[in-house]
């Protein structure tokens, strides 16, 4: 073995990423999306072509990885992003809001090829909703970028990955996080019903909603009994779990270890904007 080579060195580099390896560990570590919100709140939806009055506009952060990750932060864990916004105003703001709220950043690339993802809302009185999403930068993280972050997977208790990002880039950041004996948490989402069924096996623990669950089963998934028959589907796909959500309905849990299949009842709550 050469001076420039090592058991995990890739590309012959100079620097091994045992060199790199952190110290620090986190609890959690999120490999995903940031978007944008520039949102509107209207009386109703305009028709096509139609210019209407708003009565209220805001930005957000949002992004499925990016909320789970600073869900996570705000709830006491360590938390590390991983992933990719551009070299622009929202881009810079939505760095600061990790910073802001206690994420570690140092994974958190920058691009000048595309925008930050956004999100452009328009929201209605009786809370309806209609969204057009531009992925930007998020379809630029890559296995590069998952390569430099390797310090923040392997040394994760928990990795947590979705699919507002590019299908491979996911798929291989949970096959890495696993090599490193690391806790997966995949959700589904944005679902897709030919999903790689890799992503099953890379899935300790696999959580989606109702309406996912029912567009990867091909079954109806409207209640408790229905939810743990999709549940017990998903685990012969090779999920080490499967959580599945369901509204005021609470969650239904199915583990593979001793086929175990658990109701966990909610308190409802009414809902003010799903966005």
């Amino acid at each position: 073995m050469s001076r420039n080579e090592c058991c995990c060195c890739r590309n012959n580099t100079d620097v091994c990423l045992n060199q790199i390896m952190t110290e620090e560990a986190f609890d959690v570590t999120v490999v995903g999306s940031c978007m944008t919100d520039l949102v509107s709140q209207a009386p109703r939806l305009p028709k096509a072509g139609e210019t209407i009055h708003g009565h209220k506009f805001f930005i957000g952060f949002g992004g499925k990885g990016a909320n789970q990750c600073i869900q996570a932060a705000r709830l006491g864990a360590k938390t590390a992003m991983v992933c990719k916004v551009g070299k622009d105003f929202f881009g810079e703001n939505y760095i600061q809001n990790f910073k802001d709220n206690g994420v570690h950043t140092d994974f958190v690339g920058q691009t000048s090829d595309a925008a930050t993802g956004a999100a452009s809302i328009i929201v209605n009185d009786a809370g309806e909703n209609a969204i057009v999403i531009v992925a930007g930068a998020n379809m630029l993280l890559g296995g590069e970028e998952l390569w430099g972050a390797l310090p923040a997977v392997s040394r994760a208790k928990v990795l947590v990955c979705q699919l507002e990002i590019s299908l491979q880039t996911s798929l291989q950041a949970l096959r890495m996080a696993q090599e490193n004996k690391v806790k997966t948490i995949f959700n589904p989402a944005p679902a897709i019903a030919d999903l790689d069924a890799d992503f099953y096996r890379a899935s300790d623990v696999f959580c989606c909603n109702e309406s996912e669950a029912e567009l990867l089963t091909g079954s109806s998934v409207a209640n408790v009994e229905e939810a743990h028959r999709a549940g017990q589907e998903l685990l012969k796909r090779g999920c080490g779990s499967v959580i599945i959500t369901l509204g005021p309905q609470g969650c239904v849990v199915v583990k593979a270890q001793g086929s175990s299949s658990k109701h966990v009842q909610t308190t409802a709550v009414p809902a003010v904007d799903t966005t």
